[in-house]
C-alpha cells in the first residue's frame, strides 16, 4: 500500500502540472488542493461514532495524503463531511448510516409503473407516483457508506463501510433514475476499490496527455 500511496502523490503532482488551467472536469473546483491529512486518533473517533471500521486503504489517503480535496469528478469530500445524504445541500437532518450493512451486491434499480392513467384518475396517479419516490429513494437504501465524491446533478459516489462490498465504491446515481450501481464512471469493468479508484482517475488523463505528445512529435 506504501508503494502506491507513493505513487498516487507522484501522478497527482504530475497531473496538477499538466493541466495549470484546470480543463479536466472537476478541477475548477478542486484546483488539485489537498486539505490537510488527519491523524489516526481523528479516524478511530470517527469510526466509534459511528461503529465502523473504515477500509485501510481510505483510512491510509487520509493520514498520508489528504482528508478531502483533489480526487475525481468535484473532488474529495472531508471525513466529516462524509455522512451528508446529499452533498449539493449538505443538511444535518439528512444523514447516511453507515452503522447498518449495505443492502446491494448488484447493481439495483426501479421503475415508477402506476396502476392508473393520469388522465383517468390524476389523483390515484399522483398517490402512487408519491408513494414509489418515497420507496426509491428511501435513505436506508443507501446504509453501509459514506459519502467520498460528488459526479454533480445529485449523483453521489460511495465508499462501503459496511456489509458484503465492503472497500468498493458505489454509485446513487437514483437522480438521473439509474438506481444504485458499482461505480463505473472511470471506465473500470469490475467492482473498485478506492485507491484503485483514485489512481485510476489520475492514470486516464495522464495517459491521454501523453498519447496527445507523442503525436505533436510524431
Amino acid at each position: 500500500m506504501d508503494e502506491q500511496l507513493e505513487r498516487i502523490k507522484a501522478k497527482l503532482e504530475q497531473l496538477r502540472s499538466s493541466d495549470p488551467n484546470n480543463g479536466l472536469f472537476g478541477a475548477s473546483t478542486h484546483k488539485y488542493r489537498l486539505n490537510p491529512t488527519i491523524p489516526i486518533d481523528k479516524i478511530r473517533k470517527f469510526e466509534l461514532a459511528h461503529n465502523v471500521d473504515l477500509p485501510s486503504d481510505y483510512a491510509a489517503f487520509l493520514m498520508n495524503i489528504g482528508n478531502g480535496g483533489a480526487g475525481p469528478f468535484y473532488g474529495l469530500e472531508r471525513l466529516e463531511d462524509a455522512l451528508f445524504d446529499d452533498l449539493d445541500y449538505k443538511r444535518p437532518d439528512a444523514l447516511l448510516n453507515p452503522a447498518k450493512p449495505f443492502l446491494h451486491t448488484e447493481a439495483w434499480n426501479q421503475t415508477f409503473k402506476p396502476t392508473v392513467n393520469y388522465e383517468e384518475d390524476e389523483e390515484e396517479y399522483e398517490k402512487q407516483r408519491i408513494e414509489f419516490e418515497e420507496r426509491y429513494f428511501d435513505r436506508q437504501q443507501m446504509n453501509g457508506v459514506i459519502a467520498i465524491c460528488n459526479f454533480g446533478c445529485g449523483v453521489r459516489l460511495n465508499l462501503v463501510v459496511n456489509g458484503q462490498e465492503y472497500g468498493n465504491i458505489w454509485t446513487d446515481d437514483r437522480s438521473s433514475d439509474y438506481g444504485i450501481h458499482p461505480s463505473y464512471e472511470l471506465g473500470n469493468k469490475d467492482k473498485i476499490s478506492f485507491l484503485n479508484w483514485y489512481e485510476l482517475w489520475l492514470d486516464k488523463p495522464l495517459k491521454e496527455r501523453a498519447g496527445k505528445s507523442q503525436k505533436m512529435r510524431g
